[in-house]
């Protein structure tokens, strides 16, 4: 069964376009149209091994089957063009999985010419506009796209849409223990909880409050107040210079003079400054005059 070209709808999800400006339908040099929507077999779409998304619920994938079952397929999935006759899933891979479900032999597809770091840029960008993805999943993508095609924090942000401390705040999840990724991604806890469990550095610290979370069902707040309380205390600093007997004298001197508490601080060399407050413009006029005298 071969491909049958349908009347091209305008089904790109957001920030596709900034990565294939191009979106013309065009053919290649094996005359296979590309940039336009197609009815494509099944079984020449194999799917996509760095598909950021991992988990697919049994249960919403059957909904989803039933869903298409009744009404067809509204959205039309994304793939890109390996060669005449096979095609990789770029997005769409639950509305795959659940047209296999119901036994379809085909699906609406919208054909791209995409290279392995567009097609898992828009495979993440597809997910997470959808909010598909777990926080984990999101984290695992940007890795990958850092490691494999070697870009900054920076350029990754600006690629996927998303400000640089975000992207951040998701890599860092990667440095938490397993146990606590796995909770994260079966949304036990949610990212505030896990930002908050990252700010310790011992991980049997984080893994007791992470089962503090379970038990108890602590909101994110109290983990914020159970973290602050393991962080280690930052030792009071001491004056540099202890005020002697001199200093303190004619700080008192200086008070009865001018009537309110003045305060006089002096480093090692002798260097320092006299502070003397006021509390309204009468005050201070009154001060000045004394200044004066």
């Amino acid at each position: 069964m071969g491909v049958k070209l349908k009347k091209r709808k305008d089904v790109l999800g957001k920030g596709l376009g900034a990565l294939l400006p191009d979106t013309k339908p065009t053919k290649d040099k094996n005359e296979v149209p590309v940039n336009t929507i197609l009815d494509i077999p099944l079984h020449q779409i194999e799917t996509n091994p760095e598909q950021p998304r991992r988990d697919f619920e049994s249960s919403a994938l059957m909904e989803l089957a039933e869903s298409i079952k009744i009404y067809g397929l509204i959205q039309p999935i994304t793939v890109r063009k390996l060669d005449s006759k096979t095609y990789q899933l770029i997005s769409g891979e639950r509305r795959f999985r659940a047209a296999k479900l119901i036994s379809l032999t085909s699906l609406p597809c919208y054909v791209l010419v995409a290279n392995e770091q567009q097609m898992l840029e828009m495979a993440l960008i597809e997910n997470t506009h959808r909010q598909d993805l777990n926080a984990i999943e999101i984290a695992d993508s940007y890795r990958c796209l850092i490691e494999q095609f070697g870009l900054k924090q920076d350029d990754l942000a600006e690629r996927v849409g998303k400000n640089r401390t975000t992207v951040t705040n998701y890599l860092r999840l990667l440095k938490l223990p397993d146990k606590i990724k796995a909770g994260l991604r079966d949304k036990k806890i949610s990212m505030g909880h896990a930002r908050a469990l990252i700010s310790l550095e011992e991980i049997d610290k984080q893994l007791a409050i992470y089962d503090k979370i379970i038990d108890e069902k602590l909101s994110v707040r109290q983990v914020e107040e159970l973290a602050r309380g393991f962080q280690p205390k930052k030792p009071k600093q001491k004056s540099q210079v202890k005020e002697d007997h001199a200093t303190k004298q004619l700080q008192s001197d200086l008070s009865s003079r001018f009537g309110t508490k003045v305060r006089v601080k002096r480093n090692k060399t002798g260097k320092g400054e006299i502070k003397i407050p006021f509390t309204s413009d009468e005050d201070l006029n009154r001060i000045l005059e004394f200044l004066q005298d």
